[in-house]
């Protein structure tokens, strides 16, 4: 039988419509659209399928928009299988994590959905308290990223650090504006292919997020948080999280430390994993794999056709 995991987006996938056509198909996915708005106090449905994507695109709004849209195509899922679904694994890129983490029993929705609604908007204050940038930079060792980071800080006193280790070959950068295109220039010096920055408004994954980890620390000590029924990878070590005194600690550590995405994709695909799924909105995570790992194929979940070629096939049902 095939050994089945589930990924989970992160900010940046959100897309006005998204999810729209699960709610009109499938009760389940209605239902988390209402809870998730009755939590959040949000129109979720509203900003989701109509936008417009300006405001979507808050962190404060597409952090709750995106794991409810994730979640809700998750039990479209369930629903079109006639069955609760049981996979090998999950992982989620940055806010997906918590996605990941519902979808493996150990955070109800409803507590996850009011986390990322405060972690959104603390993310966003500190945005909007330092402008930062981010950069994609394609085609260098993650030893080169590093030591340009290293040396864009000394030139300019400033803070810039690798925030996500995606795949081989592509790094995304992170920190203070000058300091970040510095970064990205010395980058593109040692022979890196056009880095790119990011439509983005903060140095997420980075030590300037650590008065939105403050904040949001004493939330989630206080937030009931269970043993997962399956590994869930975590973002911070690129290694699952068992117990849940240690799920607490590192989402919080995983605010202002890089996302390695590259290890949490080899360490699923070591332990036998043959068919992924990304659950949710965007298809970046399909990409990322492919780039791991061309032998291994990740099929998207974000639509009604999607969702039944799902529960129609042999791992599905």
């Amino acid at each position: 039988m095939a050994r089945q995991a589930l990924l989970f987006p992160g900010q940046g996938a959100q897309a006005v419509g998204m999810a729209r056509d699960l709610t009109e198909a499938y009760g389940a996915a209605r239902e988390a659209f209402d809870t998730a708005s009755r939590e959040t106090g949000l129109e979720l449905a509203r900003l989701c399928f109509e936008g417009p994507l300006e405001e979507l695109s808050r962190s404060d709004v597409a952090q709750p928009a995106i794991l409810t849209a994730s979640i809700a195509t998750l039990r479209a899922m369930a629903q079109a299988a006639g069955t609760p679904l049981v996979p090998a694994a999950t992982a989620g890129l940055s806010l997906g994590e918590y996605s990941a983490l519902v979808a493996a029993d150990a955070l109800d929705f409803e507590e996850a959905v009011r986390l990322v609604l405060h972690r959104g908007r603390y993310m966003q204050e500190a945005c909007e308290a330092g402008a930062g940038a981010m950069y994609s930079i394609i085609g260098l060792e993650d030893a080169q990223v590093e030591q340009a980071c290293k040396e864009a800080r000394s030139r300019t006193g400033g803070g810039v650090w690798p925030a996500n280790y995606n795949c081989p070959g592509q790094v995304v950068i992170s920190g203070e504006q000058g300091p970040a295109q510095v970064a990205a220039e010395i980058c593109a010096g040692m022979g890196s292919r056009r880095p790119m920055r990011l439509n983005v408004a903060g140095a997420f994954h980075t030590p300037l997020m650590q008065p939105a980890a403050d904040r949001l620390a004493p939330e989630l000590e206080q937030a009931p948080i269970r043993k997962p029924a399956c590994p869930v990878v975590a973002n911070v070590t690129g290694r699952p999280m068992n117990d849940p005194e240690e799920i607490r600690g590192l989402l919080i550590r995983q605010i202002t430390s890089p996302v390695r995405w590259l290890d949490s994709m080899r360490w699923l695909i070591g332990q036998g994993v043959t068919e992924f799924y990304e659950v949710g909105p965007g298809h970046v995570l399909q990409g990322l794999l492919k780039r791991t790992d061309p032998t291994r194929a990740c099929k998207p979940v974000n639509g009604v056709a999607d969702v039944q070629a799902f529960a129609g096939s042999p791992s599905g049902t």
